[in-house]
C-alpha cells in the first residue's frame, strides 16, 4: 500500500472521505484474527449458498439467463453454470443466486452482507488477476465493517431494504480495496455506488415477488460498477453522506450517528459478529423454527401431536404471516422461504430444514399443509425490533389437551450459538453438491482447504478456480 497514512480529521471531513481512508489503508495485517475469520467464513459460506441456488431456485434463471445472453469478456465465474461473463456482470448473476435461498450470513442486528461484498470481490479478484489472499481477507473484512456501522447507526423504520441501501455501498468498498484505489479515488466510487441504492422492505417479503431473492445481484454488481467508473477517474460528490440532501437526508431523514458510525474505527471490525445459518429461510423466523423443534423434542411429539401451533410475534414477524392463507400455502419457494407458518411446519413435520428440502414438491406436502393451517400468529410487542434481532416463541397445544411453551433463545447460528468453522464447511460442502453443474468431491475438498488458508495464497483467485476447472485443466 503506497497511499496517505493519515486519516482526515473525523471531526470535520464528509464521513465518505473517512471511511474512504479507512477502506484503502486497510491491510491483512492489521486485522483482529476475529475479523480474518469472519471474512473466511463470509467467503465460503457465500460460495456454497451461491452454488446450492445455481440447482435449486428456479427464481434466479433469469439473471443467469441474461447474462448469458449479454456475452462480453468472459473475465469471471458465473458460479454453478460453468460459464465465465464481464466482470460486472458475474457479480449481478452470482448475487442474485447468493441471496435467494436466504441461506446467506446476516449480521446480529440483522440484514445481510455477504451476499453484495463476496460476489463483487470474486468478480474483481477473477478479473484482475495477481490479487493475494490476504488482500481479499482484508477488502472483504472493510466491507463487512463498514456495512454494519452504517446499519446499526441510522435511523432505519423498517422501510428502506438496508441490505441493498447499504450493501452497495458495502460492495464498493470492497471492490475498490481489492482495486487498490486511493483514498479519493475510493471517495468518488462510494458515490457511484450511492446512485444505486435502493430497495423496500415490501419488496423482500412482499408475497408472489421474486425481487426478495434477487435483489443482491443489483448491489453487487453496483459496487463494481462503481469501482471500475472511479478507477478510470469518474468524480462523485464531496456532500455524499452528510449534504442538505444527500445520502443520510434523503434515506434516514438526516438520522444517523456519526460519533458511533466511527467509533474504533479501524480498531474493531464489526464482520467478525456475522452470523451463518443453519436453515435456508429467512433469519427472523429462525428462532421460531429452533423454537417449535425444542418444544418437540422435549416432550416427545411428532406432528400428529399438534392440535395449535401459536407462533409469537413482533413487528418483525408479521410480515411473515400475513395475509394468513397466502402465508399457510405459499405459491412459489421464494414466498415459502418467507412464510413463518410453512417453514414451522416443514420443520415440525421433517425434524428439520435442509438446503434441498425446500422444493416445488415440497410446496404440495399435505402434512405440512395440514399443520400450516393450525399455525395461529398472536402479537407480542415484546418481540419487537429494537436492535438485535429479538428470539420468537410458540406455544404448542397438543391434541390431549397440554400447552407447552418454549422460547427460540440460543437459536443454532445466533449470536449465543454461533456455527463454528467445521459447520460453515460442512454446509459449503452439502450446498456445493446442490449445484446446477456439481464440483467433483476432489474440488470441493480443495476450496475448503484453499478458504481455510487464503491468507497463504498468492493468488486469491484459486478459491474459486478449484471450483471451475476441470480436472483436465479446461
Amino acid at each position: 500500500m503506497t497511499h496517505s497514512t493519515s486519516l482526515p480529521d473525523q471531526h470535520t471531513a464528509e464521513l465518505a472521505a473517512v471511511l474512504a481512508e479507512f477502506a484503502a489503508e486497510a491491510t491483512y495485517e492489521k486485522l483482529p484474527r476475529t475479523a480474518v475469520d469472519g471474512a473466511k467464513k463470509s467467503l465460503l459460506d457465500t460460495l456454497g449458498v451461491i452454488l446450492a441456488a445455481s440447482g435449486t431456485e428456479p427464481a434466479a434463471h433469469a439473471a443467469v439467463d441474461v447474462v448469458r445472453d449479454t456475452g462480453g469478456r468472459p473475465q469471471a465465474s458465473v458460479l454453478g453454470h460453468g460459464f465465465r461473463a464481464p466482470a460486472v456482470m458475474a457479480a449481478f448473476a452470482n448475487g442474485a443466486m447468493a441471496h435467494c435461498l436466504n441461506f446467506d450470513d446476516q449480521t446480529p442486528w440483522g440484514q445481510h452482507s455477504g451476499t453484495s461484498i463476496v460476489p463483487a470481490a470474486l468478480a474483481i479478484v477473477e478479473r484482475q488477476g495477481g490479487i493475494a489472499g490476504k488482500d481479499l481477507i482484508a477488502a472483504v473484512a472493510v466491507g463487512q465493517d463498514l456495512f454494519t456501522r452504517l446499519r446499526r447507526h441510522v435511523g432505519w423504520r423498517q422501510d428502506w431494504n438496508l441490505s441493498s441501501v447499504i450493501g452497495v455501498l458495502a460492495a464498493t468498498a470492497t471492490a475498490g480495496r481489492l482495486l487498490n484505489l486511493p483514498p479519493d479515488r475510493l471517495a468518488h466510487a462510494l458515490s457511484f455506488g450511492a446512485i444505486q441504492s435502493g430497495g423496500f422492505m415490501d419488496m423482500v417479503s412482499g408475497p408472489g415477488s421474486e425481487l426478495g431473492g434477487m435483489y443482491a445481484g443489483f448491489s453487487a454488481k453496483g459496487g463494481v460498477l462503481a469501482a471500475l467508473l472511479a478507477q478510470r477517474g469518474a468524480k462523485g460528490t464531496n456532500t455524499l453522506f452528510e449534504g442538505t440532501n444527500g445520502f443520510f437526508s434523503t434515506y434516514f431523514g438526516g438520522s444517523y450517528d456519526r460519533e458511533k458510525i466511527l467509533d474504533d474505527l479501524g480498531g474493531e471490525y464489526y464482520g467478525a459478529a456475522t452470523l451463518y445459518k443453519p436453515w435456508a429461510a429467512v433469519g427472523t423466523a429462525h428462532s421460531h423454527i429452533h423454537a417449535t423443534l425444542e418444544g418437540m423434542a422435549r416432550n416427545g411429539l411428532n406432528s400428529d401431536d399438534i392440535q395449535e401451533l401459536r407462533v409469537y410475534t413482533g413487528d418483525c414477524h408479521e410480515g411473515l404471516c400475513a395475509p394468513p392463507e397466502a402465508r399457510r400455502a405459499p405459491a412459489t419457494l421464494m414466498d415459502a422461504r418467507f412464510s413463518l407458518p410453512f417453514l414451522v411446519s416443514m420443520a415440525a413435520v421433517h425434524g428439520d430444514l435442509k438446503a434441498g428440502d425446500l422444493t416445488q414438491e415440497a410446496l404440495k406436502d399435505r402434512r405440512v399443509l395440514a399443520l400450516a393451517r393450525k399455525v395461529v400468529a398472536v402479537s407480542d410487542p415484546a418481540l419487537d425490533w429494537k436492535d438485535e434481532l429479538p428470539s420468537g416463541r410458540v406455544e404448542i397445544v397438543t391434541q390431549d389437551g397440554r400447552r407447552i411453551e418454549q422460547s427460540g433463545e440460543h437459536t443454532p447460528g445466533s449470536a449465543t450459538r454461533p456455527l463454528t468453522w467445521n459447520d460453515v464447511s460442512r454446509k459449503f460442502a452439502d450446498c456445493a453438491a446442490l449445484a446446477a453443474v456439481p464440483p467433483s468431491p476432489e474440488q470441493i475438498a480443495a476450496t475448503q482447504r484453499t478458504a481455510a488458508d487464503l491468507e497463504a495464497a498468492d493468488e486469491a483467485a484459486d478459491l474459486v478456480r478449484s471450483l471451475t476447472h476441470t480436472p483436465n485443466g479446461h
